[in-house]
């Protein structure tokens, strides 16, 4: 099975309990690290977002919240996409908010269209890294930025092994029990080992073509903070 539709079958798994799981296993941090996401973004009345990843809304409602103009959410799997929809329902927020089934990788959406690219623990579900920031550039307009949080190395030694230690243990056990899936939480602790570390990662951006590139480190690097604006 290569790697599309084994990630597939992953979010097909876990779309029901997915923002459940992301407050049990982050003990509710995930939601300061996006608020942090989000003031870095800055979001406002004149800017247009496309939120890659985003299945089931988090970060647009955010961005809505706090005065985003409207936002196109695109996520290859259709049952992420559906937990969204039933929770926009519930926040009005039906005018302001596209949902679209695609691939990171071939976003179907013209050049230049967007004030602002944002991806919330998705780049290290694709195919292609490069492809995909390939893509995020794409469709940026001229001084468009690009922001992505995602999970990362942790720089403190001591640190660095308690997180280890719960990764490997804690989190496939939480998947079994609460999602009734432990492989797939397997997939999440064995995607963020192979995910490239901040400096790589900030390689990548700017090799795609982004200016300004820079990271910041949250909870000692379990996750980061990436920008970069388009020329």
């Amino acid at each position: 099975m290569n790697k599309m539709n084994f990630v597939s079958r992953v979010f097909d798994s876990v779309a029901p309990n997915y923002d459940l799981m992301n407050d049990v296993m982050s003990i509710g941090i995930h939601r300061r690290w996006k608020n942090i996401f989000l003031n870095k973004l800055k979001p406002n009345k004149r800017m247009s977002l496309v939120d890659v990843g985003g299945g089931t809304g988090d970060i647009a409602f955010r961005v809505l919240s706090r005065g985003g103009k409207n936002v196109i959410i695109i996520d290859a799997n259709k049952k992420m996409l559906r937990q969204g929809k039933s929770r926009e329902l519930q926040r009005n927020y039906q005018e302001k908010i596209t949902w679209i089934n695609g691939n990171a990788e071939n976003l179907p959406l013209k050049s230049g269209s967007a004030d602002a690219y944002t991806a919330s623990f998705c780049i290290r579900n694709v195919t292609s890294i490069e492809h995909s920031l390939a893509e995020a550039y794409r469709v940026l307009k001229p001084g468009g930025q690009f922001i992505c949080l995602e999970f990362s190395r942790v720089s403190n030694p001591l640190c660095s092994k308690l997180y280890n230690a719960y990764s490997s243990n804690i989190l496939p056990w939480l998947g079994s029990v609460i999602a009734k899936d432990r492989d797939a939480y397997q997939y999440l602790v064995d995607s963020i080992r192979n995910f490239p570390d901040q400096k790589t990662f900030l390689k990548l951006i700017q090799d795609a073509g982004f200016c300004r590139v820079s990271y910041t480190n949250l909870s000692s690097g379990i996750v980061a903070i990436h920008s970069g604006w388009r020329i």
